[in-house]
């Protein structure tokens, strides 16, 4: 019979409180996400190249992990809350027919256990589906494909899902099963009384909201303004002032809306007041979770934007220039090239030269530091004046081929370069993680920039051109140059007139091979062919490698945390606004005595509802807009090689999810507010 109970109240529990149970499986869903990580496609085959790079990142997971536990916690917490609010009076006549106080607590612990199963059968299932999708999206994202694909479920992964799970509902489940256990029949039978009014002054509350409305402008101003990189001092006094400010702004708002009803109530009919204060009332008692809803919120938006942001941008910038890049002797390289199993693997190879300018006359920088000076002063020219004239030693100054650089361009589908003898252009890989580096050379080799060669009395002067390249030249980062010139080849080999060999050797793979067997496997192909030849080499791999090091910590953590505080922060909002309603029941059995229809309640409480969310929704909105606003303008900013245009599509695609994913939460809530008014009967009222 005990047990018969278990199962009926589970059953009927699960039924009437879907928003609770979904809450539990997209707990379970987070953990295994997370913990999955290590067995997903992309982290496998990170672990064969950057292997030191991904224990670090294992490292962090449990970190991650303790975090999410604090999280979801709460989130367990108030779901566990608002059920057992809605059970009061059943607990009390469970007590007062002679139910021991001890085995009432047996029987919530075992419907929470029964609950943590029947969501794990549910919820792991869903995990697996998530955690393969996302790890198939993120392979072709980066351009490995689908080859060797492998379905795997990680037992480690599911253990730990399941041991966090229970350990997040007993622990939420002890603390609300003890205190609602030690209370007396005739409390729990007892309708639960409401919170006293606090009085605020209509003066003391507009001098509040003022208050918080300055520290958040404070906290604006500062961010876009002076963060121009990140300062660990600044940056606290912007969240500090930004959180103060939020509370205030929120503890004071009572007051304004106050007035409004005061200003409107005699042009309005119906429940217009009621709705009003309603809305009062639930910002002076619960402005606290309101502001706590709201820095979540805000939260979830800026990880997601950061970790859109950092993913595509890290995508974007390491593009595929060469496949490998051979280091050796020519005849070495040469040998190997020739091999007919090599050529038939191989689209083409050139020689990259690039070397130090090694003749005895000067080579003068003065030209382009002149031209930098033209541009509008800032902190970045003023570095870029100062680096350039340090490097004007002709010492220090890197010469490229022109007909190197035009192989490259010609391999990934640019127009060559074309320089006439008297011309060289600016080359900066550099600049390649700076747009601003790259608007402020352009503009000022628009100007006129120049280069000089100083030979006793004579002086040649080169045109620089107005544009300036950051394509990679190499397959891997093995050099990386803040400041080189592309010459034509006929000044380059009068000025470096013994280049013994060539940089490296860049080799692109046959597309045809990569077509039939995906960029990896044909890439791992050649990798075994060279590593048997005994050649130095670098790996197109290599990038790829810390590009997904990269985007997987920077990208795959952030999205996962945001979306972990928007669902929190939602969790958060509607069960306080639940348990406020169920608190106010007696008003609406009240408003039904007097004459009220059930269908003006209704539109009552949906009005209440949009209300409630826009007071939320609003500040939060407008907080994260000036906080990524003030992010991607200071310590995250895009590469230059990164797609502007996806970056904002993606972010346009993020935020009409955001706005679905509230309208899904205003529907729950107003669905289930409706059907609690549609079920008063006014008989209620000589009941309580």
């Amino acid at each position: 019979m005990f047990f018969r109970q278990i199962l009926s109240n589970t059953k009927k529990n699960r039924k009437d409180n879907g928003l609770f149970f979904a809450t539990l499986i997209i707990a379970i869903v987070a953990f295994y996400t997370l913990l999955s990580l290590e067995s997903q496609d992309v982290m496998r085959f990170l672990n064969t190249i950057e292997s030191d790079a991904v224990r670090k990142l294992m490292l962090l997971v449990p970190l991650i992990y303790v975090v999410s536990l604090f999280f979801v916690f709460f989130l367990v917490y108030f779901a566990y809350r608002y059920q057992m609010e809605n059970r009061r009076k059943e607990f009390g006549l469970y007590l007062m027919l002679g139910m021991k106080r001890s085995r009432l607590f047996l029987m919530l612990i075992c419907e929470t256990v029964l609950n943590s199963i029947l969501s794990i059968l549910a919820g792991i299932p869903i995990a697996l589906l998530l955690t393969e999708s996302i790890s198939l999206a993120t392979a072709r994202l980066v351009g490995l494909g689908i080859i060797g694909h492998q379905f795997t479920v990680s037992l480690n992964a599911v253990l730990g899902t399941i041991g966090g799970f229970f350990l997040v509902q007993l622990a939420a489940m002890l603390i609300l099963s003890f205190r609602f256990c030690r209370m007396e029949p005739a409390a729990l039978l007892r309708p639960e009384t409401e919170t006293v009014q606090k009085t605020v002054s209509g003066k003391r509350g507009f001098f509040v909201f003022f208050c918080g409305v300055i520290c958040l402008i404070a906290a604006y101003i500062m961010g876009i303004f002076l963060l121009n990189t990140f300062r660990f001092t600044l940056t606290l006094l912007i969240l500090i002032c930004g959180i103060i400010g939020t509370f205030l702004l929120y503890r004071g708002l009572g007051a304004f809306i106050g007035q409004i009803i005061q200003k409107h109530k005699a042009k309005k009919t119906g429940l217009y007041t009621f709705t009003g204060r309603q809305i009062q009332e639930s910002v002076l008692h619960q402005h606290t979770s309101l502001a706590v809803s709201s820095l979540l919120l805000l939260l979830a938006l800026a990880c997601i934007s950061f970790g859109i942001g950092m993913g595509v941008g890290s995508t974007g910038s390491e593009r595929r220039i060469c496949d490998f890049s051979l280091m050796g002797l020519d005849e070495d390289v040469n040998a190997f090239l020739n091999k007919e199993e090599i050529q038939n693997m191989t689209e083409t190879c050139y020689p990259m030269y690039l070397d130090k300018y090694h003749m005895d006359t000067k080579l003068s920088l003065t030209g382009i530091t002149q031209a930098l000076e033209k541009v509008p002063q800032s902190s970045l020219r003023d570095n870029m004046i100062e680096s350039i004239s340090s490097k004007d030693e002709w010492q220090d100054i890197t010469l490229i081929s022109q007909s190197s650089f035009n192989s490259l361009l010609r391999s990934i589908g640019e127009e060559e370069l074309v320089l006439e003898k008297d011309q060289v252009a600016f080359y900066s890989r550099i600049s390649a993680d700076s747009p601003e580096f790259v608007q402020i050379m352009e503009a000022a080799l628009q100007t006129g920039a120049y280069v000089e060669q100083t030979d006793g009395q004579t002086t040649r002067r080169f045109e620089v051109l107005p544009r300036m390249y950051y394509n990679n030249i190499v397959a891997d980062r093995a050099i990386t140059l803040y400041m080189a010139l592309i010459v034509p080849d006929e000044l380059y080999f009068e000025w470096i007139p013994e280049p013994d060999t060539p940089f490296c050797w860049n080799l692109c793979l046959d597309e045809d091979l990569i077509q039939n067997q995906g960029l990896l496997q044909a890439i791992l192909q050649m990798d075994e062919r060279l590593s048997a030849s005994g050649l130095e080499y670098d790996s197109y791999l290599g990038g790829i490698g810390r590009t997904l090091f990269y985007t997987v910590t920077s990208s795959y953590l952030s999205i996962y945390l945001g979306v972990l505080f928007l669902l929190i922060a939602n969790m958060v909002l509607i069960l306080k606004y639940l348990i406020w309603q169920k608190k106010n029941r007696r008003r609406y059995l009240t408003l039904l005595m007097l004459g009220a229809e059930k269908e003006e309640l209704s539109r009552s409480m949906a009005s209440q509802i949009h209300l409630y969310y826009l007071l939320v929704l609003s500040v939060a909105a407008c907080n994260a807009i000036f906080a990524i606003w003030s992010m991607f303008t200071s310590f995250m900013r895009l590469p230059a090689g990164a797609s502007i245009q996806l970056v904002i599509a993606l972010a346009i695609a993020a935020f009409i999810c955001f706005i679905l994913v509230e309208l899904v939460y205003i529907s729950i809530v107003q669905h289930k507010s409706r059907r609690d008014i549609l079920s008063l009967h006014v008989a209620e009222w000589t009941e309580n």
